[in-house]
């Protein structure tokens, strides 16, 4: 395949990707928020005030917020930026039409916890592949980037302020159970939205101390094809230079990682833990095989 075919056929899976993304999230909004009442954060929940007090029709609401934090941002933030988010601020509002135009997904339950679930997954998701795509939902997306530019503000601080608010504004006219909903489908959300930016990149680093750590290394590179990185050390209590071995692994290796370390050395010191994200070659480039002369 020709780098330009690759090129176009990468950007092609992009834009499908912000599509389905968008399409997700705005059918959540039709088939689950809007028809139980639930108050959400977000542009659509500023377009559900802005409908309650002032009869605004929510889609016309959102794409003219959306065209004008979009303006603002490519102002203060660029054309970099703009071109990422184009795509998002103007498809959100034509899908939320396109699903208005099937009354029977309004129907679909009645159960407003069913509703802030599912609600709540569909939406985290559909966010979630929209910037795993490289591009942003537009909207309440953009203000907290602006922020942190200008004022160097946390983006989730920044976000998790406005989305609050916006629930706030939301329950002065929603009753106590709604409010609650409410803030169960943002946080819902949240957690899915996070579990979707580390799907596929979730590895597990592992730091062996051993004696045998010669052996151990020897192993690692020959029976799990993964490289390793020798750390100089000392340990606290004899204070003798020992050094520390440091892999990375998939979650599926750590077995036999494991099991390595244990046949070498019984006696090892393993530590394992969480790496949200890793890159590099085995990771997200291919492996580049080197001849070793120590092996």
């Amino acid at each position: 395949m020709s780098p330009k075919l690759h090129h176009t056929l990468k950007n092609l899976f992009r834009i499908f990707l912000i599509l389905f993304g968008n399409a997700l999230y705005s059918l959540a909004v039709v088939a689950f928020i809007l028809p139980s009442g639930i108050i959400t954060g977000g542009t659509t929940g500023l377009a559900l005030a802005s409908a309650h007090w002032f009869h605004t029709p929510i889609t016309a609401f959102v794409l003219c917020f959306n065209v004008l934090t979009f303006l603002l941002g490519l102002f203060v933030l660029g054309w970099k930026f703009a071109a990422t988010t184009l795509l998002s601020t103007f498809l959100y509002p034509i899908l939320l039409a396109f699903w208005q135009q099937f009354p029977a997904l309004s129907s679909l339950t009645g159960d407003a916890m069913l509703c802030t679930i599912l609600g709540g997954m569909m939406i985290g998701a559909g966010i979630g592949i929209v910037i795993r795509a490289g591009a942003s939902t537009g909207g309440m997306d953009i203000p907290p980037l602006i922020l942190k530019k200008l004022f160097h503000l946390p983006v989730s601080a920044t976000l998790y302020v406005f989305d609050f608010s916006i629930l706030i504004l939301q329950m002065f006219f929603s009753d106590i159970e709604e409010s609650l909903y409410g803030i169960l489908l943002v946080m819902i959300y949240t957690f899915v939205l996070d579990k979707v930016l580390v799907i596929g990149t979730h590895q597990a680093r592992a730091d062996i101390v051993s004696s045998h750590y010669e052996e151990i290394r020897q192993a690692i590179f020959t029976r799990l094809d993964r490289g390793c990185t020798l750390l100089n050390a000392t340990t606290g209590y004899l204070q003798t230079d020992q050094p520390v071995l440091m892999t990375v692994v998939s979650r599926r290796e750590m077995a036999s990682l494991n099991q390595i370390v244990m046949e070498i050395d019984p006696h090892a010191f393993l530590i394992i833990s969480d790496a949200n994200e890793v890159k590099g070659s085995g990771f997200t480039s291919n492996k580049i095989h080197k001849k070793n002369p120590n092996l």
